[in-house]
């Protein structure tokens, strides 16, 4: 059979998506056509012509994708920073909103030689694994719960250091534990979270209804169920000076910077805007308080 034009197939693909529903329908067939032949999406145009085993595999993928099943699952990996990250079914599929988080982590230890740096709630370990790309003389120390996420995690970690990363410390334990990395406390001075916050009931999509775990993604009527404990362990982590970065839902631009003002070690409280500017991720740093005339010891005569 002859060859068919590439351009034919990707719009053909994009219709599909479109009528599915899909949010981003060329970039998405674009992507696919990029992972069927594998070239990077920029080089479609370098390709004109291919065969119709091309075109039949495209069409499978896009097929599948018309079902919504993600994207990043029928590539078999995610993007984060300069590295991609292997995910698929039982972890949380990282987000594009969470580079601009990225970039806040890096630029709070821009500096900061050997900065040691606590990924909490890592998932997949994408944020984790960029920050130790981008910096490596960091130590980076990541925490899961789930044991399926971390499995995930571990893999990645494993990828990430046959190429040359430095590697990442791996935990499985529970942000709520109040003994978690008891051993850096006080000596964080990045820590980094994505945590669950979306609030039960609120309609999300397909994607994520359906493939996303739901422990990754709900976290309790308000969203708020777990951002408390990351709080409470990540200022417990930092040591003075240390910066703490949490992503949090767009309705949550007032209470989360309010939990970290709460603590009284905590200052330079801010929230901040994703790429589509939206409220996304809430900062503060550490620092020393005031001894206070009440609390100083007196001298004697």
């Amino acid at each position: 059979m002859s060859r068919q034009p590439l351009r034919l197939a990707v719009l053909e693909a994009q219709r599909v998506l479109t009528d599915a529903g899909v949010a981003c329908p060329r970039v998405d067939a674009e992507l696919l056509a990029a992972h069927v032949l594998g070239v990077p999406r920029g080089r479609l145009p370098m390709v004109p012509l291919v065969d119709p085993s091309v075109v039949e595999a495209l069409r499978m993928l896009v097929s599948r994708r018309a079902e919504r099943v993600p994207l990043q699952h029928l590539t078999g990996t995610a993007a984060m920073g300069a590295i991609d990250v292997a995910v698929g079914p039982g972890v949380f599929i990282p987000r594009p909103e969470t580079e601009v988080l990225l970039a806040w982590g890096l630029a709070a230890v821009r500096g900061v030689a050997r900065p040691l740096v606590v990924d909490l709630c890592t998932g997949s370990g994408a944020l984790a694994l960029a920050l130790a790309h981008a910096r490596p003389d960091a130590q980076v120390h990541a925490v899961e719960r789930d044991a399926v996420a971390l499995s995930w995690a571990r893999r990645n970690a494993d990828t990430r250091a046959e190429a040359g990363d430095t590697p990442v410390a791996l935990y499985a334990g529970d942000i709520a534990d109040p003994g978690l990395l008891g051993a850096l406390d006080g000596m964080a001075h990045l820590v980094l979270c994505n945590p669950p916050y979306v609030p039960v009931g609120v309609p999300v999509a397909p994607e994520v209804a359906l493939h996303d775990p739901p422990a990754a993604v709900f976290a309790g009527h308000d969203g708020l169920a777990v951002i408390p404990d990351v709080v409470r362990t990540g200022t417990r982590l930092l040591r003075e000076g240390g910066s703490i970065a949490i992503e949090h839902d767009d309705s949550h631009a007032v209470a989360v910077p309010a939990l970290l003002a709460a603590r009284r070690v905590l200052t330079d409280v801010a929230d901040h805007v994703d790429l589509a500017g939206r409220p996304r991720f809430a900062t503060a740093q550490r620092t020393t308080l005031p001894v206070s005339p009440e609390s100083s010891p007196r001298l004697g005569r």
